[in-house]
């Protein structure tokens, strides 16, 4: 009687194990692969952020437009049309635009301190804040902290042309550009304008040296019309 061989068939069942690192960007997804055996198709998408408008009546139309919110894009990435992976929402950007009037405007810019002759001898400003107080050139100085604009100098001119709050960048030859705020005014400025002339003071903390700043051809542009 013939023996039958049973011959057992043995398959060596070989597992890979690949370790894929991972490393994520907002610019892209790269993948480390030590075993330089395996492709990989990474789709890496953006969602673009959107721009929202808010139009202000307060704002001249020829103010550049205030960013108040900035925009950050979304991002996603597939690993082979698989895995969708979903790594950050995307946030708008909003933008205030101006519809108020025209706020271009030239004239003579001149310097003043609380201590000129007809002003409060306490150095108190004739507006009134946005919080309803009265800010004192001698006491709380010659800057201002506006919520939207920071900290900036002060102002007097005529209120029936800048009214109490009105935000103006202010450039000539002589200083460098700077924003101020409308807190004070002066007769000065109401007679020129009359006139027809723009006359803009600047406060300084004493009337001492204030002849310096004094420029006849100053441009006056209007970023928000009062409070």
């Amino acid at each position: 009687m013939s023996k039958k061989v049973k011959v057992s068939l043995i398959l060596s069942i070989l597992i890979i194990v690949i370790t894929i690192t991972v490393t994520i960007k907002t610019t892209g997804v790269t993948i480390e692969n030590p075993n330089n055996n395996m492709t990989a198709t990474i789709v890496n998408e953006v969602d673009p952020f959107e721009t929202t408008y808010v139009y202000n009546e307060k704002i001249p139309s020829t103010a550049e437009p205030i960013v108040l919110e900035e925009g950050i894009n979304g991002l996603d990435f597939t690993y082979d049309g698989l895995n969708y992976t979903h790594l950050s929402d995307k946030k708008n950007q909003v933008v205030e635009v101006g519809t108020g009037k025209n706020g271009e405007y030239k004239g003579t810019l001149t310097g003043y301190g609380p201590d000129c002759p007809g002003c409060s001898v306490v150095g108190n400003v004739s507006c009134l804040t946005k919080n309803g107080t009265r800010h004192s050139l001698i006491t709380d100085g010659i800057y201002y902290n506006d919520d939207t604009y920071g900290n900036i100098r002060i102002l007097a001119a005529d209120n029936s042309l800048f009214p109490c709050g009105t935000i103006i960048k202010v450039s000539n030859n002589t200083l460098s550009e700077f924003y101020a705020i409308v807190l004070d005014t002066g007769s000065t400025m109401r007679n020129a304008w009359k006139q027809g002339v723009v006359w803009i003071d600047l406060a300084f903390s004493e009337e001492k040296g204030t002849a310096k700043v004094t420029n006849k051809n100053t441009k006056f542009s209007v970023q928000r019309w009062g409070w």
